[in-house]
């Protein structure tokens, strides 16, 4: 039975199971549930705190886990990333007060203060900055003002905080980072394994795509297809009005309504776009 590690709370938690679900695996309708069976999929699902899921992935005591790409290189375990899953986007960068730090060359000798020194740590390391790592949990905006610490380290959406706080954002970012799939090799091996993998995969390419259908004059047809060339090529179909061919094709749900008015605009009718629920490509 393939053991998987899931998020049992924080924000990664609702997104990784409604993922799965989407992938047509059972999921735990208590909240307080630690362990969830589903014997159709030969599959058992284990409901972990985030920071953890890489540590019992690495050690092997679990096959496979969804946590975030800043816990994995935080935790320091061997466990490798299969696959981003899309949500869970955040980025970590450098904040300090106005005018201390003009970039990350300037923090040699610094102290800075974060919730993720493993993250921190490998980023100095690869640049051979010396710097010391202060970890702190939870909020770190307060460092700099008490005295803790001259930069701190953490993730960063609109800066809100920080400003709140005094800092302003230094530097590139540390790592950008989202909710991956990950195992101890970095490798999906076994049935059970693969079919997870290529079920996550069609939940991404249908949240990613639509279906678009529309009719087409015939001597339109390959301009029509320069538009919509589909994952390998669009569905041609006759229409029984003479001159005119139906096509369905995959088409960017960002991109949808630009192709459909480009379509229209070219001469092409009835366009439909459906969502797709799961898809295996």
């Amino acid at each position: 039975m393939l053991r998987i590690a899931v998020p049992n709370k924080g924000s990664l938690a609702t997104a990784a199971a409604q993922m799965l679900a989407e992938a047509g695996y059972r999921q735990r309708t208590d909240p307080k549930d630690l362990v969830c069976h589903d014997p159709v999929n030969d599959v058992e699902f284990f409901y972990l705190r985030p920071r953890d899921i890489a540590t019992y992935v690495g050690s092997g005591d679990l096959d496979l886990g969804i946590t975030g790409r800043d816990l994995l290189v935080d935790s320091g375990s061997p466990a490798q990333e299969v696959l981003d899953l899309g949500f869970g986007a955040a980025t970590f960068r450098f904040a300090a007060a106005p005018g201390t730090l003009a970039d990350t060359a300037g923090l040699a000798g610094r102290r800075i203060a974060t919730s993720y020194p493993g993250v921190v740590g490998g980023y100095l390391a690869k640049r051979s900055v010396d710097a010391e790592v202060i970890r702190l949990d939870g909020a770190v905006e307060n460092a700099v003002r008490l005295g803790v610490a001259d930069v701190v380290a953490d993730v960063v959406q609109t800066g809100t905080t920080l400003r709140q706080a005094g800092l302003v954002v230094v530097g590139e970012p540390i790592l950008d980072s989202s909710a991956v799939l990950i195992t101890r090799d970095g490798s999906a091996d076994g049935a059970a394994a693969g079919q997870l993998l290529r079920r996550l995969q069609g939940v991404l390419v249908a949240r990613r795509y639509v279906m678009l259908v529309y009719d087409v004059p015939a001597d339109l047809l390959d301009q029509a297809s320069a538009l919509t060339p589909g994952i390998e090529s669009p569905t041609i179909s006759p229409l029984h009005r003479e001159g005119w061919i139906a096509v369905q094709a995959m088409v960017k749900r960002g991109d949808v309504h630009r192709v459909m008015d480009d379509l229209y605009e070219l001469g092409a009718r009835a366009l439909l776009v459906t969502d797709i629920h799961a898809c295996r490509l």
